[in-house]
């Protein structure tokens, strides 16, 4: 039986009605990417943002070393936007992350095990967890690396990006600056078309396919429609072929061309709260 509950956070989610989540949670037997799915294909337009809606309080904080090539970014959660701006708080994230980056661990685990001035990360999150008295949970970590990579902070510590790029230019932070604040405003899936899983792409078009269907267009068009829509979803969701936000006249990948013919976006990670 889909409950109020769940509904109401399917609704907080993707912006859709209270009886459409209700139809969309049924039919998906109450898995939420199902239903998420189904108000796609009915056409419900589903906000972008819906996990950033249901997020819970913390830090992100993201630092790179002192050569610029490497960089780290960690997402520290607590209960409250009280504690989340806490000085003291925000200054145990940045002790966690500027371990991260002293150690490079792989894993959240073997974060969690390194030491902070004598004891495991774990324990002195346990510790504070006992001052503070609110959960706290270490829930994200990424390591980047390249010829030059720039972090970027947005929101107040809500949201976290780290760019590597190809090439260290004279002006290479402030282009990285500028990619970052792509990243984090429009939230791209990948750098570019052929960075995207098979998986997105199968996805993109089954919804396109069925959501055509369901509209009544021809059957001999319907693929030719999905790969339509495929192509926008490319054009919006992947950085280089995204419209440059400082400058709608171009895209991303024409913005870095200008800088420099050989210039490249290795890769980016973007970490939020969750």
């Amino acid at each position: 039986m889909i409950t109020a509950a769940e509904i109401n956070k399917l609704r907080l989610q993707t912006g859709a009605g209270m009886m459409d989540c209700k139809k969309a949670l049924e039919a998906s037997n109450g898995d939420f990417e199902g239903a998420i799915d189904y108000l796609r294909k009915k056409g419900q337009k589903v906000a972008a943002l819906r996990n950033e809606r249901e997020a819970k309080e913390g830090a992100v904080i993201a630092l790179t070393s002192a050569d610029g090539k490497t960089g780290i970014a960690i997402c520290l959660n607590c209960e409250t936007d009280f504690v989340a701006k806490n000085e003291n708080f925000v200054a145990f994230a940045t002790q966690i992350a500027n371990v991260a980056l002293a150690k490079l661990p792989n894993t959240i685990d073997e974060l969690l095990a390194c030491d902070l001035d004598g004891l495991s990360i774990n324990d002195r999150i346990t510790e504070q967890v006992g001052r503070i008295g609110e959960k706290i949970s270490l829930s994200k970590y990424e390591k980047v690396t390249g010829e030059i990579v720039v972090p970027y902070i947005h929101m107040g510590n809500k949201l976290g990006v780290l760019v590597s790029m190809n090439k260290n230019l004279g002006n290479s932070v402030e282009i990285g600056k500028d990619l970052a604040m792509q990243i984090a405003a429009m939230n791209p899936v990948a750098v570019d078309k052929g960075d995207v899983s098979a998986e997105m792409v199968n996805r993109e078009m089954e919804i396109a396919r069925e959501k055509a269907i369901q509209e009544g267009k021809p059957a001999a068009i319907v693929d030719k429609i999905a790969s339509g829509t495929v192509e926008k979803f490319y054009k919006e969701s992947t950085l280089l072929n995204q419209f440059f936000v400082k400058d709608g006249n171009k895209t991303v990948a024409e913005f870095l061309k200008g800088m420099d013919k050989d210039l490249k976006v290795n890769l980016f990670k973007r970490i939020a709260l969750n």
